[in-house]
This record gives structure tokens, C-alpha cells and sequence, in this order.
């Protein structure tokens, strides 16, 4: 007898989770205030793919966080915006929720093209390029007394970017640098790394300098000085993918980026929040359970 309430018991959990865990029922579309959804955290996990450009703020932050408040599994994984859209286009890779360092990455994901895998993005934050340096590195003085561009072209000076064919950012670095007549270094391919890699290899000593976005240099302390007269930066968007195999999971996320609680920590983070949120693409294609943030048209 006692084995047959077991498998009652267990029979009744099951029904439960799967009442909890159906996007009619969800009440996680709201902006992560109504606390955990129930059962959510034992079901499927929510996959983001982001901009390495994010790794701290996704892993340490939002991703904790967002489990906290709404209880499903948080699965992030960063790399180059572009890189990850060419891998989402392919079908190499499956993610509930992307988020892009660029619009323009967006848009290959749009249409026949980009195999329909996004039909709207939203732009929700913002952070500079700056140059990130090593306090250890014998040109750490000539970067805040000289202007970067000589200090750049001194023999010896190493240099990190990211791959401007994978990554928003190493266009950006490449674009810079070719905005300030350093033209050498924008076609020098020695100093460029993936981007989830440039932070450590400027901490161990690899590095005098990297470009990086302010808000990514800002959480390991790494000093930065601005590039006049260069005014670049990223753009940062979020969608839930067409082929979202949780989708009830990516709208609680998204929510929850977007919401108040998601918001502070952005901006405790130093990315400058775009309130709000700017919609492109197909408007009408917004998941419902994302208009209290994203307003249908």
C-alpha cells in the first residue's frame, strides 16, 4: 500500500508542475514582482545566448537574480553577438532569449533570410567604448597624459580587440581606430582575441590596453579613459526567439530584464538604460505577456 501512495503522491506532483509550468497559467509575465512561479524551477531551464560583453553582468547578476524572483533555471552562454546570431540562423544552437550588443545583428535574424528566427527586437540599455589598460603596464601614465592615439602608436604597446567579423565591438574598435588615422592597427590581426577572453588576458599582463564597453570594464575594476573624439558604443537589444522552446520562461526573463528590478541592477552596473524600451521589427509579433513593458502598437 505504501508504494501505491508513492506513485500517487509523485502521479499528483507531476499534473501540478505541468499546470504551473503552461503559459496560460504562468503569472510571470508580470515584471518580476509576484515572486517565484511555481514549478518553474524544476522545468525547462530559460537558455539565453548574450554578448560576451555581458558575462558578469548575466551570470553574477541578472541570471541569480531573475531565478530568485521568477524560480526558473537560468542557462546563459555568451560569445560575439554576431557570431551567436550566425549559430542561431543555422540551427547550430537553440536559445529561448538573445540578446545582441547591435541592432544590425538584429536584422540578420529577420525574414527569409535569417531563417525567421527573430520577428522584433527590443533596444533596452547602452554603454560606451572606451579603453580599458592595465594600472601594471609601463604606458598606464602616457594613457592619462597623452592623448591615446600617440600612445597607441608607441613600439611595444600591446593591444587587444575582439574579431570584427564575429563581434559589434571589434567593428567598433576597428572603426575607431581608423577614425584617428591608425589605420596599421586597424588591419593588425595579432591583437585580436574572442571577446570572453580580452579581459583575462589584459589581467594577467598580456595586455597593455583593450577597447572595451565601459559598463563590461566597470566590474573588474579595470581603469578606462574615454576616445576623443571617437563616440561609439553598444546598443543593446533582447527578443525572444520565433523558435523559443520555452517561451513562457523567455517572457518571465525579459520581463524581468525590463522591469524595475532588472533595470536597477543595469544601472548599478553603469549601463545607461533606454526608457523606455525602443521596439523594431514587427511590433504586432511582441508576446502579450510583455505589453505592461512593451506596449502593443
Amino acid at each position: 500500500m505504501r508504494s501505491w501512495r508513492v506513485v500517487g503522491a509523485l502521479a499528483a506532483a507531476g499534473v501540478a508542475l505541468a499546470a504551473c509550468s503552461s503559459p496560460s497559467t504562468n503569472p510571470s509575465t508580470s515584471p518580476g514582482t509576484a515572486g517565484p512561479t511555481p514549478g518553474a524551477a524544476a522545468g525547462q531551464p530559460v537558455r539565453v545566448l548574450y554578448a560576451g560583453s555581458l558575462v558578469n553582468l548575466m551570470e553574477h547578476d541578472i541570471g541569480p537574480k531573475f531565478t530568485a524572483a521568477e524560480g526558473y533555471r537560468f542557462q546563459g552562454e555568451g560569445g560575439g553577438s554576431d557570431a551567436l546570431a550566425n549559430e542561431i540562423k543555422g540551427k547550430v544552437k537553440q536559445a529561448d532569449v538573445f540578446i545582441s550588443a547591435s541592432p544590425q545583428t538584429n536584422s540578420t535574424l529577420q525574414g527569409a533570410a535569417g531563417g525567421n528566427a527573430e520577428s522584433w527586437f527590443a533596444t533596452f540599455a547602452s554603454s560606451p567604448l572606451v579603453i580599458g589598460y592595465s594600472p601594471k603596464s609601463r604606458f598606464a601614465a602616457d594613457l592619462t597624459s597623452k592623448p591615446w592615439q600617440q600612445v597607441l602608436a608607441e613600439p611595444g604597446f600591446r593591444l587587444g580587440r575582439t574579431d570584427p567579423t564575429t563581434d559589434p565591438k571589434g567593428k567598433l574598435a576597428v572603426q575607431a581606430l581608423n577614425q584617428v588615422g591608425l589605420t596599421s592597427l586597424a588591419s593588425d590581426q595579432s591583437g585580436v582575441f574572442p571577446e570572453t577572453e580580452l579581459i583575462g588576458r589584459l589581467q594577467s599582463g598580456q595586455l597593455d590596453a583593450g577597447f572595451f564597453y565601459s559598463a563590461e570594464a566597470a566590474p573588474d575594476k579595470i581603469p578606462t579613459i574615454t576616445i576623443p573624439p571617437v563616440s561609439l558604443g553598444a546598443a543593446y537589444t533582447v527578443t525572444v526567439l520565433n523558435q523559443a522552446p520555452n517561451r513562457a520562461g523567455a517572457v518571465a526573463f525579459v520581463n524581468y530584464l525590463l522591469g524595475h528590478d532588472g533595470s536597477s541592477t543595469l544601472t548599478a552596473d553603469g549601463f545607461q538604460v533606454t526608457s523606455p524600451p525602443a521596439v523594431s521589427g514587427d511590433k504586432g509579433a511582441v508576446p502579450a505577456g510583455l505589453h505592461p513593458l512593451i506596449p502593443a502598437p
